[in-house]
């Protein structure tokens, strides 16, 4: 016995926006599966940083990653309990916004998250978990200039804590402006202008330098963008009051020279 299925007959124009559909659904779809590939860095450090040279920097580390490249004071054993107090003090600027700190594990290792407001990042060395850099920001002609060298690390031994050789380091940025110019590996802006450079954590813990460049415009992208807002809030004013204006002026012809009778 032979089964039969009898579809629904659909016009062109259906199939055509059922075929967009399923290709819209498909690159969300891929967009997840992207995400969800991301690397996870071992030892990342975020700077959002303004135009002005205050920035919100962000620390999100493994506790054997502090220890080795920074040599602080943290328990290895991924079972102790990690003092908040003692993590925040790293962070604590007299005279700075209180650190932000949490907790959280992975891959059998404690991480620590940490945020910090900094009126100025070229004082980010004032601080000894940022001492191994020297940062510099300057604006020079049309472009703001911003350099930091990461130098050499610790090197403080942590023995086995699980690391297999492929965790990656990250320095992360975050640039308010249009990017002319940076140095960065990819060559790569990602999306809301954003830079990086990733290096293998073993290169790190042995001291090989990096440098960080990246120019910038000295215009905002948010306050381009809202005076563009503005124009066309604006625009949008003057066109709806030219027709009210046009729609009025029709009235009053019409009653002054009504058409005449049939």
């Amino acid at each position: 016995m032979l089964l039969t299925i009898s579809l629904p007959f659909m016009p062109l124009s259906a199939l055509r926006r059922l075929a967009a559909s399923s290709l819209v659904i498909g690159v969300v779809t891929l967009a997840g599966c992207g995400t969800g590939l991301r690397h996870k860095y071992e030892y990342e450090e975020e700077i959002y940083l303004r135009l002005d040279g205050s920035a919100t920097v962000n620390v999100n580390a493994s506790v054997p990653s502090l220890v080795a490249l920074h040599g602080v004071d943290l328990p290895l054993d991924p079972k102790a309990r990690v003092d908040r107090a003692r993590v925040r003090a790293l962070f604590h600027e007299p005279g700075w916004e209180a650190p932000r700190v949490s907790l959280s594990r992975r891959d059998g290792r404690r991480f620590v998250h940490a945020s910090i407001e900094v009126p100025d990042v070229r004082q980010l060395p004032r601080l000894p978990i940022f001492s191994w850099s020297t940062y510099a920001f300057a604006r020079r002609g049309d472009v703001f200039e911003y350099r930091q060298l990461v130098g050499a690390s610790a090197g403080e031994p942590v023995g086995a804590v699980g690391w297999t050789g492929s965790e990656l380091v990250v320095f992360k940025m975050h640039i308010p402006s249009e990017i002319p110019y940076h140095n960065t590996p990819s060559k790569r802006v990602e999306r809301g202008n954003i830079v990086q450079w990733e290096q293998q954590l073993t290169d790190r813990l042995n001291g090989r330098t990096l440098d960080v460049q990246v120019n910038m415009e000295p215009e905002s992208i948010l306050y381009a963008t809202l005076i563009l807002f503005g124009f066309t809030v604006l625009a949008v004013a003057l066109t709806f009051a030219v027709v009210l204006w046009w729609i009025v002026r029709r009235g009053r012809e019409s009653e002054e020279f009504p058409r005449p009778a049939l």
